[in-house]
């Protein structure tokens, strides 16, 4: 188990705000969360920091509090938790705007929570956030976050977001200048064992300068998650909201550029998803996965390469997920906790040569075995993409490969229960164009790769000049 975070102690915390004559609010906790504003009683000093506490468990209890806001119908969602903001934020300021001490500056905590039941087989997760002014009179900031809990113990579970709920006001006034320390600092006394954070979202006018994109790659990056993603708007969203009880097809790749061959194995793939007979396409959510390791240059986050990817990816009306999972099991461990209905993952076939290697698995105690069995689920399948052996010129697909003994029959049960499937109707003109090549040609000055890239495509890599393109200084 990681050790946590050799930090300010969470009562030190709390007793800090406490002491701090201008900050003045109130605590909104519904659910399992009922822990924050205990803390900050007994940290001391409470009477100059909180307004009011309210616990709305009973869910009728917490309608007919916030009922004027119908459109938040789920008691633990991102809606509901706004709601509780916004309500909360200004019943305070209306009760206390007038009589206030000079220099105030106002807030709202809230939390709603779903901890383990007492059958403990449910899933435990929650969303918290914080509205408050960093300057008195001052419009108000917001910031919001996800969190999945871990702890096999109710309240285990509930001294955690307690702990994490004083570490994010705590941020929200001292930290809010420095991002990615506000984001490691939410883990203070706690470990990654036993809360997860899963999106976070950060607005307001002092907090306009961030960009909640980075904010969300910084968490996968810090291993405060294993995956984030974007819509195809290119917002931040939590992961269950997007996927729960959908169809999934994931494409990985560096999309550094989108070229022919990714927007064709695209096409080819949905293709053959469609023949399946629990297609529907209203529920099919499609996804671009870049790995961590596809951002990292010599070892740094190039902020604005990352930024240029996810926009072409949307501007092509793509979500994108970036994820800290080299092997693709467990990419689809993580994505089965959703209860996708039916889950497909887009590969090519020298990829999918290596996913079949055992020396990738002698870190499992049931080595490939092991894999395999967390790779292939009831409801997932492999499509692998074709490539052209350049040499003979021949069509490389899973029935031209051949593996060692002690995976070849493993291979021969995927293929025989249709586990895995060639693409077969894929642009064969489209099998010579590398990313890598063209890449090298848009730096130092190339022709012809406009003809291995989409027309638009092509004309942003000019525009803005993207991924070191410098037009006609050569």
């Amino acid at each position: 188990m990681p050790e946590a975070k050799d930090t300010l102690a969470i009562h030190r915390k709390a007793l800090d705000i406490n002491l701090d004559p201008t900050i003045f609010g109130s605590f909104a906790e519904i659910g399992g969360g009922q822990e924050v504003a205990r803390n900050f009683f007994q940290a001391g000093g409470a009477s100059g920091t909180i307004a009011k506490t309210i616990s709305a468990y009973d869910k009728r209890y917490s309608d007919a509090i916030y009922s004027r806001h119908q459109h938040a119908k789920r008691y633990v969602s991102r809606e509901r938790l706004e709601v509780m903001l916004e309500a909360e934020y200004d019943e305070v300021l209306s009760f206390l705007n007038e009589t206030k001490n000079p220099g105030t500056r106002f807030f709202s905590f809230a939390d709603t929570v779903s901890t383990l039941n007492f059958r403990k087989d449910n899933i435990s997760h929650g969303w918290l956030g914080v509205r408050f002014q960093l300057k008195e009179n001052a419009e108000p900031n917001c910031v919001i976050i996800h969190v999945r809990l871990h702890e096999n113990d109710n309240l285990l579970q509930q001294n955690t977001l307690g702990v994490l709920g004083v570490n994010l006001i705590y941020a929200c006034y001292y930290l809010w200048e420095r991002p990615n320390s506000f984001l490691q600092s939410l883990l203070d006394n706690l470990t990654t064992d036993r809360v997860e954070i899963t999106m976070v979202n950060m607005n307001g006018a002092e907090l306009s300068y961030v960009d909640n994109r980075l904010l969300a790659v910084q968490l996968v990056k810090n291993g405060m998650t294993g995956a984030i993603m974007f819509d195809r708007y290119g917002m931040v969203q939590e992961s269950d909201d997007m996927l729960y009880k959908k169809n999934a097809i994931v494409f990985r790749g560096s999309f550094r550029p989108v070229t022919y061959v990714s927007v064709d194995m695209l096409k080819s793939s949905f293709s053959l998803f469609k023949k399946d007979e629990d297609y529907d396409k209203k529920n099919t959510i499609p996804i671009c996965e870049i790995t961590l390791n596809n951002l990292l240059s010599e070892g740094d986050f190039d902020e604005h390469d990352f930024l240029d990817r996810v926009d072409l990816l949307n501007e092509m009306g793509q979500n994108v997920m970036v994820s800290n999972f080299r092997e693709f099991y467990k990419l689809v461990r993580f994505l089965t906790q959703f209860r996708i209905i039916k889950l497909r993952v887009v590969i090519g076939v020298e990829t999918f040569e290596k996913v079949l290697n055992e020396k990738y698995y002698t870190h499992l105690k049931g080595g490939i075995l092991e894999a395999l069995g967390e790779l292939f689920p009831a409801n997932m399948k492999m499509y692998v993409y074709p490539a052209l052996d350049e040499g003979t010129n021949k069509l490389v697909t899973t029935k031209n490969l051949s593996f060692p003994e002690s995976t070849q029959h493993l291979f021969e049960h995927l293929v025989a229960n249709r586990l895995i499937l060639d693409i077969k109707n894929m642009n064969i003109n489209y099998l010579r164009i590398h990313s890598k090549e063209i890449l090298d040609k848009i730096h130092h000055g190339g022709t012809g790769w406009e003809s291995m890239v989409p027309v638009f495509i092509a004309k942003r890599i000019k525009e803005r000049k993207l991924f070191g393109y410098h037009g006609n200084d050569y």
